[in-house]
């Protein structure tokens, strides 16, 4: 079976780093988005990810970290998207937004530590306004409508964004999730990012008809854009939320991007990936169409990339300094947090772990 073939999705920004009009009213080019500053501030945080992807990956293979979830090549739909929120609006992601996290000021060394197994999180996620990594596919999307309804309750004027990937399409939780989000005309929008691939299943193995199809059957607005444009993802989730917190109901967007490396750094993708798709992709490369643009109009000159540049490099010899220096947490860490308020059986795992480790002679 060949590729399912869908709709192009809509673009304000072409591979090229020109300029393409409005495709419609709901994806209008805001007034401020070809502001310099946003520009930069856009392109910056777009870089700065990346590096914080490379290095998790080299402290992964080089046995510092256990694991890494990539987001090479998903900047865009990240960054956009999360330039959108509003402060008092909250995020609730997978395991590979690390994109996001770093725009709602998550240090990349307390992030990286979950992936080290020295932390649970590593973040407060009430301070942040972004929940922890959620590991469980699909779960946080019903953990984000849940939210929302808890905000209308609350009559706050927030909203919710969810992330989740094509492959969580096809868990009961997310539509489930879209079922209660719609019926309750709860504040959130679900932000999908169709990266290709569900670990080794294309995407035409897991549907028919676009994921905004799916979403528009319960009865929401759909919008399907262009992943690697960092101006789509901002103006169309800047109107997505404005929709939401405006009592509109749920918004779903479906951010067409690629996952240029692997699921996981434990993953091998050149056993599925057919040949010569990296290579296109590459071409769609969402920070170089940024900074075409950004050269193009005079946004940034040749010593503000290289100030940005040597600003990667400090941020990347700190995050090596982090990690290797973070120390082990006490082994007894592991009972707490398990439930909320004290618990019986939690404190007698304590206690016959605390007996055993004392008359095996093994510092506790």
């Amino acid at each position: 079976m060949t590729d399912v073939k869908f709709e192009a999705p809509l673009r304000l920004l072409t591979p090229e780093g020109t300029l393409e009009s409005a495709p419609s009213i709901e994806l209008a080019m805001p007034t401020d988005v070809l502001e310099p500053a946003l520009l930069r501030s856009l392109f910056r945080d777009m870089t700065l990810t990346r590096r914080v992807d490379t290095e998790a990956t080299a402290l992964q293979r080089t046995g510092e970290l256990g694991l890494w979830s990539s987001c090479l090549g998903q900047e865009a739909a990240q960054i956009g998207s999360a330039h959108a929120m509003a402060h008092n609006d909250f995020a609730f992601p997978t395991y590979r937004e690390s994109g996001v996290a770093w725009v709602r000021g998550v240090d990349p060394v307390a992030l990286l530590g979950l992936y080290r197994g020295t932390t649970h999180g590593g973040w407060n996620p009430q301070e942040k306004q972004f929940a922890l990594f959620t590991i469980v596919l699909g779960a946080q999307v019903l953990h984000a409508v849940g939210y929302a309804m808890g905000l209308q309750r609350d009559e706050s004027d927030g909203a919710v964004i969810a992330y989740f990937g094509d492959g969580a399409t096809s868990e009961g939780d997310v539509h489930e999730a879209m079922v209660f989000a719609t019926v309750q005309s709860a504040p959130v929008v679900f932000f999908c990012q169709n990266n290709g691939w569900a670990i080794s299943e294309p995407v035409h193995r897991q549907t028919t008809v676009p994921f905004t199809q799916r979403a528009a059957g319960y009865g929401m607005p759909t919008m399907r854009i262009d992943g690697n444009d960092v101006l789509a993802s901002l103006a169309a989730t800047r109107w997505a939320l404005a929709h939401t917190r405006e009592g509109g109901g749920p918004v779903f967007i479906e951010a067409v991007t690629y996952r240029m490396g692997a699921h996981t750094t434990s993953d091998d993708p050149t056993r599925y990936r057919p040949a010569g798709e990296l290579e296109y992709w590459a071409t769609q490369d969402p920070i170089q169409r940024l900074g075409t643009l950004m050269r193009a109009r005079g946004a940034a000159d040749d010593t503000w990339f290289q100030q940005l540049a040597d600003e990667a490099d400090a941020l990347g010899e700190r995050i090596r300094a982090g990690i290797r220096g973070v120390v082990d947490p006490e082994p007894e860490l592991m009972f707490d947090h398990v439930y909320a308020q004290p618990h019986l059986q939690v404190d007698r795992d304590r206690q016959r772990w605390t007996t055993l480790t004392t008359s095996d002679g093994v510092s506790s």
